[in-house]
């Protein structure tokens, strides 16, 4: 299958008020893992790599975004390349300038770092630069908490400046803070219901949540009723990967070929991608065989 785009992916799901699920790459073995369980799953997702990624790669952008895109292109479900918190001006920029060669569909330009009026200017010049070359562009209103020393859960999106933010930037798609925090390794953050709801009332693109490693399964269904359009998982994969490496290693002290503790890493990561893809999707009340045809075949354009 050709690779799809972040956007068809986006308003495939949204107009079943469902959510994609978009996973963080950090290797190319969690690329291939992630791509294995959403072809478990039947569905599609978002392989997206962090600024931080390309940092762990010394830096280099090309080598592991034109691997997760050559998985994602020989994948049999529909899956696309993200851009995830890119935060330094100069590879961000860089970045969307190498997006068409590599495969890559969409970015999150994030200035939320900034006082509020240089988050608005840089973020619409940078919505601008990627919109010009097809990009879907997120962005996101005040930091959600646990990235970097980041503010705490308690930070709130206020609608009123979420809206005003998508129409000052022309972002596509808004992470906001709604109680979820980044890192968090067990499910107890408590997310604000009733504001996603509001939100999604006011802003007029799809809502993002990130952080959502510290939310339980039930919660995350209620988040995507209540409108969240785009989950992240990050931590979330980390957790069954390093999990299932420790596993083997506890049983296994003596071994040293790296392939057999790393496959034990993957296949957690898969069980672990399949089980959300499930649980959100029969959480949506559809047959995932038939409401998703049209996606499983119809969506690769690259």
């Amino acid at each position: 299958m050709l690779l799809a785009t972040t956007r068809d992916l986006i308003d495939h799901f949204g107009a079943g008020n469902r959510a994609v699920l978009a996973f963080n790459v950090i290797t190319l073995e969690h690329a291939e893992a992630i791509a294995i369980g959403v072809e478990r799953a039947n569905t599609g997702a978002i392989l997206q790599v962090s600024e931080n990624a390309i940092r762990f790669h010394n830096g280099r952008i090309s080598p592991i975004i034109a691997a997760c895109a050559k998985i994602a292109a020989e994948s049999s479900a529909p899956i696309s390349i993200h851009l995830d918190h890119f935060q330094d001006l100069a590879l961000t920029e860089h970045a969307i300038d190498l997006a068409n060669d590599l495969g890559v569909s969409s970015i999150m330009v994030d200035a939320a770092h900034l006082p509020h009026d240089q988050n608005v200017r840089q973020t619409r010049e940078l919505a601008r630069r990627a919109h010009a070359r097809g990009l879907w562009v997120e962005a996101e209103l005040g930091e959600i908490g646990g990235k970097d020393g980041a503010h705490s859960p308690l930070a709130r999106t206020q609608p009123d400046e979420a809206r005003d933010f998508v129409a000052q930037t022309t972002v596509d798609g808004l992470a906001v803070a709604v109680g979820s925090s980044h890192a968090m390794t067990s499910q107890v953050a408590e997310l604000d219901l009733a504001l996603i709801a509001q939100l999604a009332g006011i802003v007029p693109v799809p809502l993002v949540l990130h952080g959502s490693s510290g939310v339980s399964d039930t919660t995350l269904v209620a988040a995507i009723a209540a409108g969240m359009r785009k989950i992240n998982v990050g931590t979330a994969l980390n957790i069954a990967f390093t999990g299932g490496v420790r596993r083997f290693l506890a049983t296994n002290p003596d071994v040293t070929d790296p392939r057999t503790y790393i496959r034990d890493g993957c296949e957690s990561i898969s069980r672990t991608v399949t089980h959300l893809c499930t649980v959100l999707d029969a959480a949506a009340a559809h047959n995932p065989t038939t409401s998703d045809s049209a996606l499983l075949t119809g969506l690769g354009t690259r």
